[in-house]
């Protein structure tokens, strides 16, 4: 039986331990609290769970609180006027509602869960002689915690963090009696460009259910203004002080808080850091980051628990497919880029985007959104899964395609979004179409319109949008081959559906015909020269003659009703 340490019993090290232990791994979990001291201890954070960190705890069978947490079904958001602009207000519902449970709950129950199922729990405040300990007597050992000495294990990766200080003052507060959002909106996102913002949000806190009001400030600016704050009656005043000067609005709904109980408030600052994720002991051994203790991110898009949730459910899976092969630096580092390619780069780049204040092209996305349920809807979405955002929130010509988009599927003869639901409950494979540009780059896409057209010869097909930034290169290409995902390939499933600069950051592969790459891993390649395009409404119809292919044993990634699945085989058969 392999043995597991992990360090630090929050969002991602809590869920980890539970579902390690599950699956029949020793795991051990240090902690510097007793789950009793975390109940009755400060708040730790303003976690704002999303349906697709959510679906992970689902999935785990550690959803314990859906019943009794408020849920977030709507969203508004505001931005206050401007000299440029007017004040802009946009709502819309959540495709997928999302729920904050308090940690001081959440994280309690589940060390309490652990402890009794057998887990070995440690209450300590651990320092480098402990995790040297810990490493010589576990098979690995995880930090999750980024607190005192720990946080120095893994030093700073200046290439991943622009920011060398805090980019907010941040305040929070668990309040009851707070009067509902105008608009009917649960959770609201308030903007006061050059100030800073303000977001509000029901929760469920040792007490029941509440809300949380957070507060990001520009340093140095009005809203900068918590240090002489002591206690949480002069915390709730100063609130509404900022409240009534700069989110009017939200001050009319704040006339009957009180704070939901001594230790439901928190200030502080931290500057958003990405760390590298395997540090070496004096020892010479080798720990691995995990969440905060690597990707500490600012609270302002809410991303923080979302993050912890999306690497514990990575780490998992590395973990388990590891088998009996030793956890050294090189899997530590594939481990974590895994998560830092499917998912972390994505809500760090969109957060540190929006802590420099909306640009035009955000506030016209924000303007356009007012008019159009499918914008507001794709900014929202934004929300639960930041990779959605790239790269219309960050470039105005991308942008502008998005919102005549948006306008023109409003006017289509079919919802869009129900047409596409409805079409996602065909199942089908997922695989990477990549080709080699004549100036020699590689070019690589995501698609799942891949299909056997014929045998003799033999053909297949694939078909990219007519308007995919690749098309020029793909049309010019002599070949293109179809590289068939794994089950644990999903990571590049994503990358490759994003636009970047280099999708083959740290993917290995190999050259075929015409230099067209192969991913190395995929459980089956087919390399193809192009016979024929064809247009067909809004894509293009690729058909390719297969000259060479190969396939290995494998599970294949599978796609259906709008998310990554595994095959099983049927129970009837």
């Amino acid at each position: 039986m392999r043995s597991i340490a992990i360090v630090g019993a929050g969002q991602s090290g809590a869920l980890l331990a539970l579902a390690l232990l599950k699956r029949d791994f020793q795991v051990t979990l240090a902690t510097d609290r007793t789950p009793e001291e975390v109940r009755v201890g400060p708040v730790m954070s303003s976690q704002c769970m999303f349906d697709s960190a959510l679906q992970i705890e689902r999935d785990l069978g550690l959803d314990r609180w859906e019943e009794q947490c408020p849920r977030i079904d709507t969203m508004a958001v505001n931005v206050a006027k401007t000299h440029g602009s007017n004040e802009i207000t946009v709502s819309t519902p959540l495709v997928g509602f999302a729920q904050s449970v308090d940690q001081r709950v959440k994280c309690a129950d589940w060390v309490d869960e652990f402890a009794a199922l057998g887990g070995n729990l440690i209450i300590k405040t651990a320092g480098p002689a402990d995790i040297d300990a810990l490493a010589q007597s576990h098979d690995l050992v995880i930090i999750s915690s980024g607190k005192g000495d720990l946080g120095r294990l893994f030093s700073p990766d200046p290439l991943k963090s622009p920011y060398n200080r805090p980019q907010r003052a941040l305040a929070l507060a668990y309040v009851n009696g707070l009067a509902p959002h105008p608009d009917g909106a649960d959770l609201s996102l308030n903007i006061v460009p050059g100030v800073g913002e303000y977001f509000v949000l029901p929760a469920l806190t040792t007490t029941g259910p509440c809300h949380v009001m957070v507060f990001e400030g520009i340093p140095g600016g009005p809203m900068d203004c918590w240090d002489d704050v002591h206690t949480p009656h002069e915390h709730l005043n100063r609130a509404r002080e900022v409240l009534a000067e700069h989110f009017p609005a939200e001050f009319a709904r704040t006339a009957d808080i009180t704070p939901t109980d001594d230790a439901g408030v928190l200030l502080g600052r931290l500057t958003p850091t990405v760390r590298r994720p395997v540090a070496e002991l004096a020892s010479g051994r080798v720990v691995l980051g995990m969440a905060d203790a690597v990707v500490l991110n600012d609270p302002l898009t809410g991303q923080g628990s979302n993050n912890a949730a999306q690497a514990a459910a990575v780490y998992l899976e590395a973990i388990v497919d590891r088998g009996d092969r030793p956890f050294d630096a090189q899997w530590m580092q594939r481990t974590f880029d895994k998560f830092w390619r499917g998912w972390a780069q994505w809500a760090v780049s969109w957060t540190n985007d929006m802590l420099r204040g909306p640009s035009d092209t955000v506030l016209g996305l924000f303007a356009a959104a007012q008019d159009s349920p499918t914008l507001a809807s794709a900014i929202a979405t934004g929300f639960d899964d930041p990779r959605t955002v790239h790269n219309w929130w960050f470039d105005d010509a991308e942008a502008q395609r998005v919102i005549e988009n948006a306008r023109a599927a409003e006017q289509a003869q079919f919802d869009p979004r129900d047409l596409r639901r409805a079409l996602g409950q065909y199942a089908t494979g997922v695989t990477v179409i990549t080709a080699r540009a004549p100036d020699g780059r590689k070019i690589g896409v995501t698609a799942n319109s891949f299909t056997s057209v014929s045998m003799d010869p033999p053909l297949v097909s694939w078909c990219p949008a007519s308007k995919a930034p690749s098309l020029p290169d793909l049309t010019a290409a002599t070949h293109f081959a179809v590289n068939v995902l794994a089950a644990n390939q999903h990571d590049l499933s994503r990358q490759f559906s994003t636009p970047a600069e280099d999708k083959f950051a740290g993917v290995a592969t190999t050259e075929g015909i015409a230099g067209v790459p192969l991913i190395d891993d995929a459980i089956a390649h087919f390399q193809c020269r192009t016979v024929q395009r064809v247009e067909a409404g809004d894509h293009i119809i690729f058909l390719g003659e297969i000259e060479e292919y190969d396939a290995d044993p494998g599970e294949p990634l599978v796609f259906h009703s709008g998310s990554y699945r595994l095959v099983t085989k049927h129970p009837d058969f």
